[in-house]
C-alpha cells in the first residue's frame, strides 16, 4: 500500500493483510499521542481491591458514581463476586463547586447505612482535576457529625490520569499504614512478619502465600488480606464484610519483626516508607512464580525469621520439579508472547526459562524503565532469553503487530488479549487480571510450588489439545 493511498479505498482484503506487514508495524510503533487498548486500569481500581483487604472496611469513591460502577464492574466480572463499594455521586455542581458537600453527606450515609468499622476514602479523576483536599474535607465531616470523632478514615489521593491501578493500590495501602497505624515502640517488636501481596487478584494466591509462611512456623499477617472478600463461601446469606485482616493488626502493624513485600512494582511507596521512613526490617521478592523465585522466596523468609523449611516444603517441591520433568518437552524451545502487570511479567519470565521456554516479546504497558532492566538481567541471565523484546508503554494493538510480524506459539495474558490470539491463531492462556470469559482461575493459585504445577498443566495441556484440534486425521493419536 503505498504512501499516497488512502485506506478506506482499497479492498477489505488487501487492508487486513497490510495491518499484518512489517511495514504496518513500523508505524504503528511509531505512534506517541494515542493509546489502542493498553493493558491497565486506573488507580481507584487499585485502591478498592486493597481496601477490600481490612475486615469492616468500606471502600468510598469520592468521585462520579459512574466510576465507582466501573471499579465494581471490573472486579465483579473477574471475581464472580460482589463488590460492596459506595460512592458520594459527584456531578457537574460538583466540578464547579468541589465535592465537599458530597463527601460530608456521603460519609453520614454510609457511616448509618453499612455499619463499617473502618472507610477507606480515595479519589477518581473529577475530584483530582478540580484539587479536592481530603485531609480538609475529612476533618470538616467530622466537625458536622457526619462520622464519630475518633471513627477510623484513611484516604489516599488517587487520580486516574497518572499511573495504573497497581499505583492506586500502593498509595491505598501507604495510606491505611499511615492513616491508622499507631507509630512504632522502639525496638520492642509484636513479633510477626506482614506479607504484603501487592495487587493480587487471586485470592488462591494469598492463601498459599499464607499456607507456605503457616508451614515454616512463621506468626504471620497477611495486610492487606482480600482473600475472603474476593471468594467468600456461599451461605445463603450475604456479608457485607466477609474478613479480612482485623483492625488490630492493621493498628499494630508498624510494630512488626518485619515486613516482606510479595510484588516489586506495585508497592514501590509503601515500601519506601515501611524500610526507609519506619526502619522496619524489611524484605521484597520477584512475586514466586515458578519453582527458582519460590526456591528464593522461602529463603528469604528463612533468613529474615531463623526458620528452617520444613521437609514437607521439600517434598513440595519435588513434585514441582517432578510435573516440570514430564511435561518440559511440550514446553521447551516454545516461543511465548505475553503481557501484563510488570510483577506478573518478571514471574512469569523466569519460570518460563526455567522450563526452557522463549518469551519472545514481553508487553507491559505500566512498566517502567527499572522493570525493563531487571527483566532484561533475567533474560540475559539464561540461553533462552537472547534476542527477546521487552516493551514498556506499549499497548495490545502494539502486541497484534508482533505476533503477526514474529509469530509465536503461546500468548499469556488476561482475557483482552483473546483477539489478538485469535487474529494470530494462537492459543490463549488466562493468567492476569482481569478474566472474564473464563471461571474459577483466580481460584488456584500460580504461585508457589503448587502454582508452578499448575501453571505447567495449563500451558502443557493447552498446547496438546491445540494439536489435536488443528492435526490431520493421520496424526491424531491416543497419546500425546
Amino acid at each position: 500500500m503505498s504512501e499516497n493511498t488512502c485506506a478506506c479505498t482499497q479492498p477489505k482484503e488487501e487492508v487486513a493483510e497490510w495491518l499484518n506487514s512489517v511495514e504496518y508495524k513500523e508505524k504503528n510503533f511509531s505512534r506517541k499521542a494515542l493509546a489502542i487498548n493498553p493493558s491497565k486500569a486506573c488507580q481507584p481500581l487499585g485502591a478498592l481491591l486493597c481496601a477490600l483487604g481490612i475486615d469492616g472496611c468500606l471502600p468510598f469513591v469520592h468521585g462520579s458514581q459512574g466510576c465507582a460502577a466501573y471499579f465494581r464492574n471490573t472486579l465483579n466480572r473477574h471475581l464472580r463476586e460482589p463488590v460492596p463499594t459506595v460512592s458520594d455521586s459527584m456531578t457537574e455542581d460538583s466540578a464547579v463547586f468541589g465535592g465537599q458537600a458530597n463527601l460530608i453527606e456521603g460519609l453520614k450515609n454510609a457511616y448509618q447505612i453499612y455499619k463499617p468499622q473502618m472507610i477507606a476514602v480515595f479519589t477518581s479523576c473529577m475530584a483530582e482535576v478540580i484539587g479536592d483536599d481530603l485531609n480538609a474535607f475529612i476533618t470538616n465531616a467530622r466537625n458536622a457529625g457526619s462520622v464519630p470523632q475518633d471513627f477510623p478514615i484513611a484516604y489516599a489521593q488517587t487520580p486516574s490520569f497518572v499511573g495504573s491501578h497497581i499505583t492506586g493500590w500502593d498509595n491505598m495501602f501507604k495510606a491505611l499504614l499511615q492513616s491508622l497505624a499507631d507509630p512504632r515502640h522502639g525496638r520492642w517488636t509484636n513479633g510477626r512478619l506482614y506479607v504484603v501481596p501487592g495487587f493480587d487478584a487471586y485470592p488462591g494466591n494469598l492463601r498459599e502465600y499464607k499456607r507456605l509462611v503457616s508451614s515454616m512456623g512463621i506468626p504471620m499477617t497477611m495486610l492487606p488480606d482480600a482473600s475472603e472478600a474476593m471468594d467468600s463461601p456461599h451461605t445463603g446469606e450475604y456479608q457485607i464484610y466477609p474478613g479480612g485482616t482485623p483492625m488490630s493488626e492493621l493498628a499494630d502493624a508498624l510494630n512488626a519483626s518485619g515486613f516482606i513485600f510479595m510484588q516489586r512494582y506495585s508497592t514501590v511507596g509503601s515500601f519506601k516508607f515501611v524500610k526507609n521512613v519506619q526502619k522496619i526490617n524489611t524484605e521484597v521478592v520477584t512475586m514466586p512464580i515458578g519453582i527458582g523465585n519460590t526456591d528464593k522466596f522461602l529463603m528469604a523468609l528463612h533468613e529474615m525469621t531463623g526458620k528452617p523449611i520444613p521437609a514437607e516444603l521439600e517434598k513440595e517441591r519435588g513434585r514441582a520439579v517432578d510435573s516440570a520433568t514430564d511435561a518440559h518437552q511440550y514446553i521447551h524451545g516454545k516461543r511465548f508472547a505475553m503481557f501484563g502487570d510488570p510483577d506478573l511479567l518478571l514471574g512469569l519470565t523466569g519460570f518460563l526459562l526455567e522450563m526452557g521456554g522463549i518469551p519472545a516479546h514481553i508487553v507491559c504497558t505500566n512498566g517502567s524503565e527499572q522493570f525493563r532492566k531487571d527483566i532484561q538481567a533475567v533474560l540475559d541471565a539464561s540461553p533462552f532469553g537472547k534476542d527477546c523484546g521487552v516493551h514498556i508503554g506499549r499497548d495490545l494493538w502494539h502486541l497484534r503487530s508482533l505476533l503477526m510480524t514474529e509469530p509465536v506459539d503461546m500468548l499469556i495474558g488476561d482475557s483482552h488479549g483473546k483477539f489478538d490470539a485469535k487474529d494470530a491463531n494462537i492459543p490463549l492462556v488466562r493468567i492476569g487480571f482481569p478474566i472474564m470469559d473464563r471461571v474459577n482461575l483466580h481460584r488456584s493459585p500460580i504461585v508457589g510450588y503448587q502454582g508452578a504445577i499448575n501453571l505447567v498443566t495449563m500451558i502443557a495441556n493447552t498446547f496438546m489439545d491445540q494439536t489435536d484440534r488443528t492435526c490431520p486425521d493421520r496424526l491424531f493419536e491416543l497419546m500425546r
